[in-house]
């Protein structure tokens, strides 16, 4: 509406130009070299108009004509790198789905209109990757990494080369040429620090995790953490030989991290050792209502060494009961603390909620209290079976890898505080109760030595015939039997649970072999016969905590 409005009046002023002319016609005389050229003031303008039109077309044609060449070198240059852009686009699109011819002919294409630029550099690289050649893509990254403009990402390339071809050497000097750059990319700041956590540099860690945090790669939440976690190992580190500085720095990574169990843990000790059980027990509690733990637990029972079993198992059940209702470690570690204490009943009413579908570690428990309470050798062993069977406890684990004890790092892939306490197999369906529920279905009926097994362990009341003392202890699980002679035996009625799938066993890491595994058939790892006491005492000291 607008240019409407300013076309008319650019029309109306035009209108009113001309006729105002013409209402004032005037005469215009020209004298030059002896010329005299008379003519209206309306022809005059006319014919000025008219030579300003001429002109500006001549100027044009001649400006044209002289930028001629130009134009059509810049238009060969704009179509070829047109094609050039269509053929790296496309290359990267075939290199994504997986289609190596293509991604070859493209890059051909590309390396012959436009070689030398970083897409084209890329896109070898990538196809070259893709067709396995890595001595091939090696050379191209390499390439890209001589150059400011592609430095960083030739850097990152030779970089994953250099793990692919598991040479971590390279591959720390790729990411610490990465890291010494002025923009630090995230990918390099954390390749650095897992290298230098694998190597055992905490205060290089320290020192790579301050450089992090300046360079906004993370943000301040996980930079305390992390190092809190780095404190702690320094602390470990130092506690054997220094333990004045090992205590400082785990009140310092107590202070960042309150819930982080292992520091909790060291300052807890190093607190007791030094008198100060107060300030040692506030710092355990405060990670023990945030995470329950056994280590946490034994160090606040023997906070003070000089006190009996029975005053430990009372500090333990204050520390219980600050945990969160109906928590496994909770029950657990007064459950332990009361075995100790011969405080039998008070371990039975905690482990029996459990007993259901217990862990390793409570079925061992309740294979030592059967053994300590009532002196019952076959429950005992019939606990220890299930043992065997039912599902693992937490345990210190990273990426698949289950530790005895707490690494600052995973020794898989390096990353920092990937250590988590809990299930190895979490996610999947408890196996030992699939197992158990599956041969409950499955077995037969007892036969008559086991029945006086069962009897026995059921009621307490008769004593055993010589041959149950053969018979298998699985039966034992399933089945109850009354003590009365006559009545006949009842098989426990448990619902089928579908079976659970085949899980991938866990494994050790490469370079760590890891433990010989135990025989339980009653042979060492020589092969040569132990005594049957042996073996159920080495089965027992598998669970103990």
């Amino acid at each position: 509406m607008i240019r409407v409005v300013l076309y008319v009046l650019l029309i109306a002023a035009l209108a009113f130009g001309a006729v105002w002319l013409a209402d004032r016609p005037g005469d215009v005389v020209i004298t030059w070299l002896g010329r005299r050229v008379e003519t209206s003031v309306m022809v005059l303008a006319l014919a000025v108009i008219a030579i300003a039109v001429l002109s500006t077309l001549f100027w044009s044609t001649l400006r044209a004509m002289a930028s001629l060449p130009r134009s059509i070198a810049t238009q060969v240059r704009t179509r070829r790198g047109m094609r050039g852009y269509l053929a790296v686009s496309q290359g990267l699109v075939a290199v994504g789905s997986g289609d190596l011819a293509a991604a070859r002919k493209f890059s051909a294409e590309a390396a012959r209109i436009a070689p030398g630029e970083p897409l084209t550099l890329l896109l070898q690289a990538q196809t070259a990757q893709l067709g396995g050649e890595r001595d091939t893509a090696t050379q191209n990254f390499q390439r890209m990494a001589g150059r400011d403009d592609t430095r960083l990402l030739g850097l990152h390339g030779l970089f994953i080369e250099a793990r692919r071809r598991n040479d971590p050497a390279a591959a720390l000097l790729y990411a610490e040429q990465a890291a010494r750059e002025a923009s630090t990319p995230p990918w390099a700041g954390q390749a650095v620090l897992e290298f230098r956590c694998v190597a055992g540099d905490w205060a290089g860690a320290l020192e790579r995790l301050d450089r992090n945090m300046g360079s906004g790669l993370i943000d301040k939440t996980m930079y305390r953490r992390h190092r809190a976690v780095l404190l702690t190992a320094q602390a470990l580190a130092a506690e054997e030989n220094d333990r004045d500085r090992a205590r400082a720095l785990a009140l310092e990574a107590v202070k960042l991290a309150p819930t982080l169990v292992p520091a909790a843990t060291l300052v807890g000790r190093l607190h007791s050792d030094a008198g100060e059980l107060r300030k040692g027990a506030r710092i355990i509690e405060t990670a023990w209502r945030a995470n329950p733990h056994p280590d946490l637990a034994v160090v606040y029972a023997h906070l003070r060494s000089g006190d009996s079993a029975r005053e430990r198992l009372a500090r333990i059940q204050s520390l219980a009961a600050q945990a969160p209702a109906g928590n496994v470690e909770a029950a657990l570690a007064v459950a332990r603390a009361a075995m100790d204490a011969q405080e039998f009943a008070v371990a039975r009413e905690v482990l029996e909620p459990l007993a259901a579908t217990p862990t390793r570690r409570v079925a061992a428990l309740m294979a030592e209290l059967e053994r300590k309470q009532h002196g019952d050798e076959g429950s005992a062993r019939a606990w220890m079976v299930r043992a065997l069977r039912a599902r693992r406890d937490p345990a210190w684990t990273a990426d698949g890898f289950v530790s005895e004890r707490w690494l600052p790092a995973s020794p898989i892939t390096g990353h920092l505080d990937a250590f988590e306490w809990k299930d190895p197999l979490a996610g999947d369906e408890p196996a030992g109760v699939l197992i158990e529920a599956e041969e409950a279905t499955a077995r037969p009926a007892p036969a008559p030595a086991e029945t006086q097994l069962q009897a026995r362990t059921a009621d307490k009341v008769e004593a055993p015939a010589p041959e149950a003392r053969s018979a298998p202890a699985e039966a034992q699980e399933y089945t109850e039997i009354p003590s009365e002679a006559g009545r006949q035996p009842q098989q426990r009625t448990m619902a089928r649970i579908p079976v659970a799938p085949a899980i991938i066993p866990l494994v050790h890491a490469p370079d760590d072999p890891g433990p010989e595994p135990e025989s339980f058939n009653g042979r060492g790892r020589n092969g040569s016969k132990e005594p049957a006491a042996d073996n159920w005492t080495r089965i027992r000291q598998l669970f103990r905590h």
